[in-house]
């Protein structure tokens, strides 16, 4: 019995051997070539949804349409419309649905064509998803952004909107450029004949440019004479500097407000286009359209946010113990923005208009020193800190790259 269970042994192990050898598999032929296809093929997919398993109906919101009309011309019933609304409240009000966004439902595919999801884009980037089968399920979520490097140059004719559009490329560079260089070069004077290179990350949702991520670099030549605008960071906070490293960033905007121009300079005597007479006119008007913001020109502390016969809706911010500067006419003071509170360089303190003593929509921005009002564009202002000695090197060889890079765009014949 001992010899035939070692025989029956060594007969199993032998099978096992046989199977478990090391042969490698057979490759399997598909004979159809559309197989290989729908094998190597990978879904496409729309707000993470594959749409081969949908019939998908896509639209824009239309003017006076509210959700209640989008929802129940897709066979939603009013029950679930209201469950929808409510329960999804917190992520987005529906009352907030704005014509032209682009909405999608995701429709069984099959005769019935029953709605199962429900997708509305809040902007270019974020939608919410009602996802209607089994129980309610609504989330938001965002796109795939992908952000591109790019370069552009111009030489300016009329105006640096008008270049940058031109050429196509996008307009909104113009806005970030006058961001970079709002402390030292005067936008609402650019001449013919100035130009500019820069080295930019432009943010693409959809295949479409939806904005200026940042710029990395830049060259403008302002009257013959080049600027440069290299980003660097230090101490956690990113800003530009030059081939000289130093900060473009100044104590004070040159202007309250963007692309607007100079109506009425700072001046001793001028025709008073109200009152019918001569009298000093201790501002610089910026006339621009009713309800462009108006930025603080610097760090500080509100003083004053209120109205007057004469200065009309104003704010009046105190920056330090020398300088303080004034807006006046605005047809509303932004929401928040009271006595005490404090403001930084570049916040929205209000919006143009034409309060108080005025003729048209604008903002009379007015600048004092050591308690005397002057003209803004006749002091010499402080800079900003430079490069850190500790970060110099570091600066330097950024620097040496980017405008090697620069070097090599050409400007458009």
């Amino acid at each position: 019995m001992k010899i035939i269970g070692n025989i029956i042994l060594i007969f199993i192990i032998s099978i096992g051997l046989t199977n478990c050898d090391n042969t490698e598999p057979k490759d399997e032929i598909v004979d159809n070539p559309d197989q290989v296809d729908s094998i190597l093929k990978a879904p496409q997919l729309l707000y993470g949804f594959p749409v081969d398993s949908f019939k998908v109906v896509g639209d824009e919101v239309k003017k006076n349409q509210f959700f209640s009309d989008l929802i129940t011309s897709h066979g939603i019933s009013y029950a679930m419309m209201n469950k929808m609304a409510t329960k999804g409240k917190k992520l987005f009000d529906v009352r907030r649905l704005r014509a032209g966004r682009h909405y999608s439902v995701f429709e069984k595919n099959d005769s019935s064509e029953k709605a199962q999801i429900f997708v509305y884009e809040i902007n270019r980037i974020d939608y919410i998803v009602y996802d209607l089968r089994d129980s309610l399920k609504i989330y938001t979520a965002k796109k795939p952004i992908e952000v591109v490097e790019r370069q552009a140059s111009g030489v300016i004719n009329s105006s640096l909107y008008l270049s940058l559009d031109k050429q196509g490329y996008n307009p909104a560079l113009a806005i970030t450029l006058s961001e970079v260089y709002a402390w030292s070069i005067d936008f609402y004077h650019i001449q013919k004949g100035d130009r500019f290179k820069v080295i930019y990350e432009e943010t693409i949702v959809d295949g479409e440019s939806i904005g200026i991520k940042k710029i990395k670099a830049a060259y403008f030549e302002h009257f013959k004479k080049p600027y440069y605008a290299i980003q660097f960071s230090q101490d956690n906070h990113s800003g530009y500097y030059d081939q000289e490293n130093r900060g473009l960033r100044r104590q004070f905007l040159k202007a309250p407000v963007k692309f607007s121009r100079i109506s009425s300079r700072f001046t001793m005597k001028r025709y008073h286009p109200v009152q019918k007479r001569n009298k000093p006119h201790l501002g610089t008007d910026y006339a621009a359209p009713k309800g462009t913001p108006i930025y603080s020109t610097a760090n500080g502390k509100v003083t004053h946010a209120q109205y007057s016969k004469y200065n009309g809706n104003y704010v009046k911010v105190r920056h330090n113990g020398t300088y303080t500067t004034q807006y006046l006419h605005m047809s509303k003071i932004k929401k928040g923005i009271r006595s005490g509170v404090r403001v930084n360089q570049g916040d929205v303190i209000g919006f143009v208009g034409s309060t108080g003593l005025a003729t048209g929509p604008h903002v009379c921005y007015r600048f004092w020193k050591n308690g005397k009002q002057v003209d803004p564009y006749k002091q010499k202002l402080p800079k900003a800190e430079p490069i850190k000695k500790a970060n110099l090197i570091t600066y330097k060889k950024i620097k040496e790259d980017v405008i090697a890079q620069l070097e090599k765009i050409d400007f458009p014949k």
